[in-house]
């Protein structure tokens, strides 16, 4: 109860409150007291006072007060002894117990289950039982609560002897289903046989039971179950009737509990059809993110059960939240098969045509998920890409860039696997090539255009759109081309500035300015002269690949020696014209951006080869560029390959497991779902899918020590992180021959984590073990400290004692996994963060490869740069590693180092993120983890 105090008040004040007979000054005063108990100030001289003239008071809120006082205050003397005032306060709650008012009894029932001290409880266990009979339901069901929590004690037992069948009793005869509830629960933590039987007993009404119930029954089925496994074949039946109930918390659990408990295929498809009529009905997103997280988990398991629910799944599509969508295609693109591939493709092709609205939410950011899906899709069954590469190529001109250039990157790809495709490909591309605005989008086409042009007639028909592309030279006008250029920039906002951060050589920050095409509005008119406007813009890297593509076309033509020597003369002449008319363009002032060294040096590059056509040149760019690509998209295909082996791969099995032969077991009285279920176990354990043998081993590095042999009280724990909770499991061991009183676990954190409840106190014997759960949220990647103290009284002693524990560092390697990103989204997102974290290389290790494979080891990264890019011994390095957190941040790596005169390494290891927190902590990790 949170209760607002300006100014601490004295107790002389809240005395003098207490005694008078203002009922409201009363409540005030009360609310003082409490607010300095939880101060720490305890205050025994407001006792009397308050048994004096706060107990007799009638009014309800401060008799509400009068509890909270009573459970904050000390009840205990310094040996653990209950103060003998507190008799006082045992008739005062025997008689609200047996209080006309029902508020007054259900408040103090709940009082009750929050109370400690057995001699407190002892003598009110008849008044609480008497209450089970009353007339309210609110009464009944917080005597139930009373019960449980005092069964709890050590000597619950025997304060309440027959509790269970008392329990039972109330069960069978109470009509109230919150009250219902909770003596279900009851049975089931303390007698779960009498919970099953009566479970049993009820079996044909359970399906009409309240939700909160059934969900009781599923707690109880998963308890006996985790016990005993071999019962569960009992339950089943029970989990199938309630799975059409009209709660969809109870389906959800109902699920859940089946995939718990049986393997059989059968079960997995009824949760999963559970989970897909969830992911559809609801309409809150985070309750469709979970049900799409449990879906991921059954994916990873039953493949081959969840390849019947794929168009099940793609109906989340529907949503129009991205998360949803993007989870949702990524649990699709694992569950394509030749079966349902036509299907999947068909609906990833009406979404995509859905997003050409213009209302359309998030139109640009949904196409391009559904691009990259489709491009999948493609590259697994090539078949199916001669259906979908003529519909994406209409989005080649797409306002949005990122969207634009995964479908070029599509078709570059499938132009390069599929040759059936390619004359149909390129003429579609020159028909769509003027409705391109994006500079990159242009860049990879015309690259294109002067590969995979092969003969005279597609040869000729690529120069034709390129001069349409650039229009009449010359480029600039005869007044400076002022006009031209204003007319071009108002056609299409090709300078965008954008500003980001840069880190310069020395480590210091800079601002870099960088010039993107992009179009002024999403709908804006196609320009025939998109080339023209791009280079009036200042885009002179377009220059560049406009010249390389013009040499490669005339280079070709004069291979395929199918025209006179006039008419190829004649063509080369134009190129060259058109090159020399973008190299005098680059040298008018008006342009916004003048023309970069680079591209003046490839355009005269250009020139010289079609002057001068060497052989050894011509062989260069006819020949070892596109092999160069195609070398690229294999070793890309064979990656994916051996990726997908080493998953497979995985799984293994020790050779003198026990198998059981099916059919020699006995099927008498056995459903179909436990038929199922055993063989699915039999296979599992065949297959290897079921717990490696060294996992518990594993879990043995999870265990630190936080206190010496020779303390007193020694205490280890065992740490689980997962995801955004951290669960500490404290083993706490009484070394001494005492028993240790008000024995607490108290902790605090450092970082961005944050402890959700303070742990209970507790009694320890001498030599007696208890096992404390502490749990903290996690609200950031970054490396946190847990540290604390173990604080106690002993017999004897009027002090408490303290055994500070060793601190605990939470490693950022529990939040980050290994990721897989494109390498444009890489550039991307490495020109956009603004936190970098410059490690210089400080190492022992002697070879760059091996270097680099012991920062991703220790790093759980993953690496980007292709293995046939770090071949050969150059002696320097240069890879981009790449890593995503549980909380979705991006963890970006590059590592450079090269290899000095005497033999050691040098370089810089550079991280950055957009959060500060997870850049520092991935630095600290390499600065202590680089050397061998």
């Amino acid at each position: 109860m949170l209760v607002a105090c300006e100014r601490q008040a004295s107790p002389t004040e809240i005395k003098e409150a207490l005694e008078g007979n203002d009922a409201e000054a009363k409540v005030e005063a009360m609310k003082k007291a409490i607010m300095l108990l939880l101060s720490g100030e305890q205050m025994p001289q407001l006792f009397i006072t308050i048994v004096r003239y706060v107990l007799p008071s009638e009014d309800h809120t401060v008799q509400k007060l009068l509890l909270l006082y009573l459970e904050a205050i000390e009840k205990t003397d310094s040996s653990g002894k209950l103060l003998p005032e507190m008799i006082l306060i045992c008739q005062n709650l025997r008689n609200n117990l047996q209080h006309p008012n029902e508020y007054i009894r259900g408040v103090t029932l709940r009082f009750l289950c929050r109370i400690r001290e057995e001699e407190i409880l002892e003598p009110l266990v008849p008044s609480i039982l008497s209450n089970l009979e009353h007339r309210h339901s609110y009464v009944r069901r917080s005597a139930v609560l009373a019960i449980n929590a005092i069964y709890k004690f050590p000597k619950g037992e025997l304060l309440l002897q027959d509790a269970p069948e008392t329990i039972e009793k109330t069960l069978r005869n109470e009509q109230d289903l919150s009250t219902r509830r909770n003596a279900f629960v009851m049975l089931s933590n303390y007698a779960q046989d009498r919970a099953v039987r009566f479970l049993f007993e009820n079996l044909e009404s359970v399906s009409s039971w309240g939700d909160i119930l059934q969900m009781a029954v599923l707690e109880l089925i998963r308890k006996v179950c985790r016990a005993n496994p071999g019962e569960k074949g009992r339950f089943i039946k029970i989990i199938l009737s309630l799975l059409q109930s009209n709660s969809t918390a109870v389906v959800y659990e109902c699920a859940v509990t089946l995939v718990s408990l049986s393997q059989a295929p059968s079960a997995i498809r009824a949760a999963a059809n559970c989970y897909c009529q969830l992911l559809v009905s609801q309409s809150d997103n985070n309750v469709k993110l979970i049900v799409l997280d449990r879906l991921h988990e059954l994916k990873n398991k039953h493949r081959e059960v969840m390849q019947d629910m794929l168009m099940d799944i793609l109906r989340a599509l529907t949503s129009p939240n991205m998360d949803i969508r993007k989870k949702t295609l990524d649990i699709s693109m694992d569950l394509i098969t030749s079966r349902n591939i036509d299907e999947v493709v068909m609906v990833l092709k009406k979404e995509v045509v859905k997003t050409q609205n213009k209302d359309f939410e998030k139109g640009g950011e949904y196409r391009q998920m559904l691009v990259q899906a489709i491009h999948n899709c493609a590259l697994k069954f090539p078949d199916v890409a001669s259906s979908v590469v003529h519909l994406l190529m209409d989005f080649l001109g797409d306002a949005n860039t990122a969207s634009a250039l995964d479908v070029i990157f599509f078709v570059r790809e499938i132009v390069e696997t599929n040759a059936k495709l390619r004359p149909s490909i390129l003429e579609r591309l020159r028909d769509t090539f003027s409705t391109i605005r994006s500079s990159r989008v242009c860049s990879t086409a015309l690259w294109l255009l002067g590969e995979y042009s092969c003969t005279v007639e597609d040869v000729e028909a690529a120069v034709e759109v390129i001069k349409q592309a650039l229009g009449p030279a010359p480029f600039m006008s005869a007044d400076g081309g002022s006009a031209e250029v204003a007319n071009a920039q108002a056609a299409v906002q090709l300078v965008t500035v954008v500003r980001r951060p840069a880190v310069l050589a020395d480590g210091t920050y800079a601002t870099q300015t960088a010039v993107e095409a992009a179009p002024a509005a999403t709908g804006m008119a196609p320009c025939a002269h998109n080339l023209r406007a791009l280079l009036l813009g200042g885009d002179f890297f377009v220059g560049g690949v406009v010249a390389g593509t013009l040499t490669k076309l005339m280079l070709r033509l004069r291979a395929l020696n199918a025209t006179s020597v006039a008419s190829m003369n004649k063509a080369t002449a134009s190129a060259m014209l058109t090159i020399t008319h973008i190299l005098r363009l680059g040298e008018a002032p008006q342009l916004p951006v003048p023309l970069d060294d680079d591209s003046r040096d490839r355009m005269m590059l250009c020139l010289q080869v079609l002057a001068h056509p060497e052989e050894e040149a011509v062989k260069v760019w006819l020949e070892s560029c596109k092999d160069s690509f195609s070398a690229l998209t294999s070793e890309k295909q064979v990656r994916e390959a051996a990726e997908q082996k080493r998953e497979d791969a995985k799984l293994a099995c020790q050779p003198d497991d026990l198998i059981d032969f099916v059919q020699l077991k006995s099927k008498k009285g056995l459903s179909q779902i436990e038929i199922e279920d055993e063989v699915n176990t039999d296979l599992q354990r065949a297959t290897g899918h079921v717990e490696s043998a060294d996992a518990d081993a594993k879990r043995l590095n999870r265990v630190l020590q936080l206190t010496g042999l020779s303390d007193p009280v020694y205490a280890e724990a065992y740490v689980t992180v997962h995801q955004y909770d951290i669960v500490m499991d404290v083993t706490v061991i009484n070394r001494t021959q005492e028993t240790l009183q008000n024995l607490c676990l108290e902790l605090a954190t450092m970082g961005d984590l944050k402890l959700v409840e303070r742990p209970q106190n507790y009694t320890l014997a001498a030599g007696q073990t208890k096992v404390v759960r502490a749990n903290i949220k996690v609200s950031s990647t970054e490396t946190g400290v847990i540290f604390g103290n173990i604080v106690y009284e002993g017999t004897g002693y009027a002090e408490r004692s303290v055994v500070v524990l060793n601190d605990i560092h939470i490693d950022i390697m529990d939040y980050i996994s290994p990721a897989v990103c494109a390498d444009v989204q890489f550039r991307n997102m490495w020109a956009e963060f603004e936190w970098e974290n410059k490690v210089a290389v400080n190492t022992t290790f002697t070879d760059c490869n091996s270097f680099l494979n012991h920062i991703v080891a220790t790093t759980n990264m993953q690496c980007l740069t292709p293995p046939t890019a770090l071949d050969g011994d150059c002696g320097y390095l240069a890879a981009n590693l790449y890593a995503k957190s549980v909380f979705g941040e991006d963890a970006l790596v590059n590592v450079s180092v090269e290899k000095q005169s005497d033999g050691r390494l040098a370089g810089y290891i550079r991280i950055r993120s957009k959060t500060q927190g997870i850049a520092l902590s991935l630095g600290d990790k390499i600065t202590l983890k680089q050397k061998a």
